[in-house]
């Protein structure tokens, strides 16, 4: 039978779990031991996967993580993409964080907060993350500019890409450095967009 339509494979969805289980166990034994104590071996291992397998999936130790890097922006970005044009953004980040992954992830935030002050401490995952961000602004452009009936390419929407993903990046950095209680990140998302008057688009 075939796949439903725009649904993924049973096979890419499967691949897809997989890189998030090497993802979680990369991220989890990089806070428990350090990243540059923890190995590929290291990572495999814990994940149950071979060498092999784990090259399969990822370039490099540094790649490891790019599945939980990425998996925020590129569900807001898919998030806006779903939703009809002429709804509100805000409507549309509040399905981001109602799908199952994300409550999943929410439940327990240690590991996210931690796993954002990784980010921050290893030079080599700040380059991963600048680089997920370019692509994710690349994905996000055509979604922006069928909200606002300007070309994907036109330096008005390049801005607002840029601003959505400012937006989103500095609530993860300000959840990450929160106290004992910190903000709900949806809450911090809400506020920094609403800031920017990006509900208005």
């Amino acid at each position: 039978m075939a796949a439903e339509r725009g649904r993924p494979s049973l096979t890419e969805r499967r691949r897809q779990e997989t890189r998030v289980e090497i993802a979680e166990t990369a991220a989890a034994l990089f806070a428990e031991r350090g990243y540059e104590a923890t190995t590929v071996e290291d990572i495999a291992e814990a994940a149950g996967v071979s060498l092999r397998t784990f090259y399969r999936y990822c370039s490099s130790k540094e790649d490891a993580l790019t599945p939980l890097i990425t998996s925020g922006v590129g569900q807001l970005v898919d998030a806006l993409a779903a939703q009809p044009a002429d709804e509100p953004l805000i409507a549309a980040v509040e399905r981001v964080f109602a799908t199952p992954m994300s409550g999943r992830r929410l439940a327990d935030p240690e590991p996210g907060r931690a796993l954002v002050r990784l980010m921050g401490d290893v030079p080599a995952l700040r380059s991963r993350w600048a680089a997920a961000v370019q692509e994710m602004r690349e994905r996000l452009q055509p979604v922006l500019a069928a909200r606002t009936g300007r070309p994907a390419d036109s330096l008005e929407v390049r801005l607002l890409a840029g601003a959505v993903l400012d937006a989103f990046t500095a609530a993860v950095e300000q959840w990450a450095a929160g106290g004992d209680e910190p903000e709900d990140l949806l809450v911090l998302t809400r506020r920094a967009l609403a800031f920017l008057r990006l509900d208005e688009l």
